[in-house]
């Protein structure tokens, strides 16, 4: 490889960078009402907090249920798709099933809420779509809209994940600091690897 394209792909990736910072910048101005409903039944929640979503989705729903469980909350992720094959069998009244989908769209994760809504769980909506088929299943609805994507066709959902990424971070932000939720606390359910040496 030559100077020329080393010196291309290098304006390219700082192009690729600006632009998901833009998209993520780009959400603050979307925060309003419907976030503190949401954190309210986050709070409110007496079971758990069971994270879903399908494709790119329930990779962000993996990352989210994560971090909501090491800031105090108790939640897991549950594939959509599995749950239709009786992993839904999980959900109990009192949980929040709280379902990660861009446009409101996914058969699976739309299906898996009105399980969980059946058996007594509050169902939260992250989408973009206030008139999608799932924001119309759920009791609270996260307005999260993506500006644009960085990749080449607009559809693998780079920039978008990133997106949803820092909305899930807001919330678990929100949620630590209205649970008191402390570093001893923290250190408590983290004693592993480099972090919990520091906390230790």
């Amino acid at each position: 490889m030559n100077e020329e394209p080393k010196s291309v792909l290098i304006e390219r990736a700082r192009e690729v960078i600006a632009r998901e910072a833009m998209a993520v910048a780009a959400l603050g101005d979307q925060m309003g009402d419907g976030l503190a409903d949401v954190v309210q039944v986050l709070l409110d929640c007496t079971g758990h907090v069971l994270v879903t979503g399908a494709g790119t989705s329930f990779a962000m729903a993996e990352r989210f249920a994560h971090l909501l469980s090491c800031v105090g909350t108790p939640a897991l992720p549950i594939s959509a798709a599995d749950a239709l094959h009786g992993g839904a069998g999980a959900v109990r009244k009192g949980d929040v099933v709280y379902v990660i989908s861009k446009g409101g769209q996914s058969a699976e994760a739309n299906a898996f809420a009105e399980i969980a809504k059946a058996r007594g769980a509050t169902i939260v909506a992250q989408t973009e779509d206030p008139a999608s088929p799932l924001a119309a299943l759920a009791d609270a609805i996260f307005l999260v809209r993506a500006v644009g994507e960085i990749d080449p066709y607009g559809m693998i959902a780079t920039g978008s994940s990133l997106v949803a990424g820092a909305a899930g971070d807001v919330l678990c932000t929100l949620l630590l600091e209205a649970r008191g939720y402390t570093k001893e606390a923290f250190g408590a359910t983290h004693p592993g690897g480099a972090v919990g040496k520091m906390l230790g």
